[in-house]
């Protein structure tokens, strides 16, 4: 019987080549979907296109002029019940938004560590807003098309970004089984903050979906990036239904109510349309631009929250 001697040498190189191994992923990591980026880059020319269409036919075309003119002029007729309630809420919002995103990024930064993630969205959000106020100056006043209305450019609504942008922040910043509750409580957040402006004769409906498709030209690219550069096992999920966060509750509500508004926006435009059933508007256009930002708002909300569910990591 012969026996073999352990080369010491050897065992060395051996345990320095297992020290140059790269790291296994965990097992509960997988890279982004398929496609991610390019679907991410559909969304963000999306909401470009939407809100270069909204200018063109809000404020550059006669029908779009009188249904969104006439939308704020009926807007009076509601104001008297409504309008403490809102003017109170929209003296508010600055301060409600501006806490709501600070604690959300704050917290999430400070537990998961997520410095990154925290600097991406924080400047999406600011850059949405500076973009808002330089195209409210840049963009041509609203020209003469036999609609009386104020020259002056309203479009985007300031309240309307800040609001929506500070729901994108804290929906960016959330895990992805909290984003489906994040993103319909954010989107119901903005809605109600859009509303409010028309109710006080801030804003016409225009000026509030623009401000959605603002937001989503900066936060949909920051999402992006904050999933692409984002390796922790904290941004994984179990898909819907995996969480109460996550049920899928919180997609099927925003489409329910976005088809309720849809069908109360039809009856008041057929209310008012040449025929023999014609009525006289008093607040069909408040209504039907109420129905606008509705819709507006829980379409982004549904189409983001699905994008960063297919986008997201799963768990094997």
């Amino acid at each position: 019987m012969t026996f073999q001697l352990r080369d010491p040498r050897r065992k060395k190189q051996g345990r320095q080549q297992q020290g140059r191994q790269k790291p296994r992923r965990p097992a509960g990591r997988m890279r982004l979907a398929a496609g991610t980026g390019f679907l991410f880059a559909v969304a963000t020319l999306a909401c470009a296109m939407g809100l270069a269409a909204t200018y063109y036919y809000f404020v550059r075309t006669t029908t779009g002029q009188f249904i969104d003119e006439s939308a704020l002029v009926e807007a009076v007729e509601i104001h008297g019940p409504a309008g403490k309630v809102t003017t109170r809420f929209l003296d508010w919002l600055p301060t409600i938004s501006l806490v709501m995103a600070a604690v959300v990024v704050l917290l999430v930064t400070v537990i998961h560590r997520r410095w990154r993630a925290a600097g991406i969205a924080v400047a999406a959000c600011v850059a949405a807003n500076i973009a808002t106020q330089v195209l409210k100056d840049l963009l041509p006043v609203r020209p003469y098309r036999g609609v009386e209305t104020l020259e002056l450019n309203s479009l985007p609504s300031g309240h309307t970004t800040l609001a929506a942008s500070a729901a994108a922040a804290v929906f960016l910043m959330s895990s992805p089984r909290w984003r489906p509750l994040a993103g319909f409580v954010g989107g119901t957040f903005a809605i109600a903050s859009g509303m409010s402006t028309l109710v006080n004769q801030w804003h016409r409906p225009a000026d509030v979906v623009a401000a959605f498709l603002v937001v989503g030209c900066f936060m949909i690219p920051a999402g992006w990036l904050i999933l692409r550069n984002d390796g922790h096992e904290w941004n994984v999920w179990d898909g819907f239904g995996g969480h109460w966060g996550s049920a899928r509750l919180w997609i099927g509500l925003p489409v329910v109510l976005g088809l309720a508004s849809a069908a109360v926006s039809v009856y008041s435009l057929v209310m008012i349309a040449p025929g023999i059933s014609q009525e006289a508007s008093t607040t069909n256009y408040f209504w039907a631009g109420i129905s606008l930002i509705v819709i507006a708002g829980y379409l982004a909300t549904v189409a983001t929250t699905s994008l960063f569910a297919y986008a997201v990591r799963r768990r094997n």
